[in-house]
């Protein structure tokens, strides 16, 4: 695995427009930024996080399986006791999933270790799926890399196919997000561009303005019914909500299925570690309150909240290291303590790599790049490429 120094396209910024990527910049910094690209080997990709990260999957829902059917479990991961059988009954009625990622902590050498599964509401689709491609194809034309140069990334074709699996042909289905929250509605637009790609008909509601008919059906700012709903918001915000009581009952699909508010939730870590201890893509970890599992873990740890997100109220401590996320509010719902596992680092910049699933399959490789070892929000999107050794950038 190497970080490569390269010149940026003269035009980028201008092809960004055209094609609607308007967040490559975010508050005046840069979030784009191909002035780098990370290169991984053939082998890497295949063996440390493609088959990794499909068994990581399989895992996770085998290890869902086990959660629906305890109640001990459910409340171990805050979902609220009222809204048990929504999760469960999702699960077992099999309600279909879209896609996750995978975050992982890996420099090229040893096994990825699994640091979390953005499982519910990922973000950072498009820039993977599309614009890293695009970024790909323009410097094979340009003879700036090898003909036969490549990314671990199929995303794009992954997520067209699965609309067509879990979605009936010609339906209507609506995207919600926060309306006025660019990358999110711009990463809803691109996948509302998917679903019409897989035959549908995609109609946008803003999350505020998604409402309740008398006979209890949701519905969008038009009155129209909502049978299929794609939604850029998270489980456990929706189930603290007046709005979810009528969740069971509307018959509506959601996209992601209530099931996935086990797997987006940091305590799979611990349950993961318990399930599978010694797995050689998973780091120890223990539920905070749990002092005597917490006791086997190693001297250097990071703490988590349940819900966090993007860094928030994270903490790495002990043994030489100290580092504190942004304060985001969360931790009321209570922490998991996991072994530090160190973040690949090129001088002062930390890469964090996200595997993408599309159904049960690995499809494609992101890199976040941050100036801490606590990926945040800000942290920079570096495309990546599959280049042998010798291979480079012109």
């Amino acid at each position: 695995m190497r970080r490569l120094s390269i010149a940026e396209r003269p035009d980028w910024q201008d092809t960004a427009r055209a094609f609607g990527f308007t967040f490559h910049h975010i508050d005046g910094e840069r979030y784009w930024d191909e002035r780098y690209a990370y290169a991984f080997t053939l082998q890497q990709i295949e063996e440390d996080i493609e088959d990794p990260s499909a068994e990581l999957n399989a895992m996770c829902l085998r290890l869902v399986d086990k959660i629906v059917r305890s109640e001990e479990l459910m409340a171990k991961l805050a979902i609220p006791a009222r809204y048990y059988d929504l999760v469960a009954n999702s699960w077992k009625n099999r309600d279909p999933s879209l896609y996750g990622r995978f975050d992982f902590a890996y420099d090229g050498t040893g096994p990825a270790k699994m640091l979390e599964y953005n499982a519910d509401t990922p973000t950072s689709i498009y820039e993977t799926a599309f614009f890293q491609w695009h970024w790909l194809e323009q410097l094979i034309d340009q003879g700036r890399l090898p003909e036969d140069a490549d990314q671990f990334n199929s995303l794009h074709e992954a997520l067209v196919k699965r609309f067509d699996e879990i979605v009936p042909s010609e339906s209507v289905i609506h995207f919600a997000s926060v309306a006025d929250h660019v990358e999110d509605r711009q990463t809803v637009a691109y996948l509302e561009d998917l679903a019409r790609q897989a035959g549908l008909e995609p109609h946008f509601v803003p999350i505020n303005a998604i409402g309740i008919n008398a006979d209890g059906r949701f519905v969008d700012q038009d009155e129209m019914l909502i049978d299929r709903i794609f939604k850029l918001y998270p489980w456990e915000d929706m189930l603290r909500e007046e709005f979810a009581a009528n969740v069971a009952g509307s018959g509506t699909q959601f996209i992601e299925p209530a099931w996935k508010a086990l797997l987006s939730n940091k305590g799979i870590l611990p349950m993961l570690w318990a399930e599978y201890p010694g797995h050689p893509n998973l780091l120890p970890a223990a539920f905070d309150d749990d002092d005597r599992a917490k006791a086997a873990l190693g001297p250097r740890h990071v703490r988590k909240p349940l819900f966090s997100r993007e860094g928030w109220d994270i903490e790495l401590r002990g043994d030489g290291i100290s580092a504190q996320g942004p304060v985001g509010g969360y931790g009321a719902e209570g922490y998991i303590v996991q072994d530090y596992a160190p973040l690949a680092q090129f001088g002062d910049r930390y890469a964090v790599i996200g595997s993408w699933i599309v159904g049960e399959d690995a499809v494609g490789l992101s890199v976040r790049e941050d100036g801490g070892p606590i990926t945040r929000d800000s942290a920079l999107y570096i495309p990546h490429v599959i280049l042998e050794e010798g291979q480079a950038i012109g």
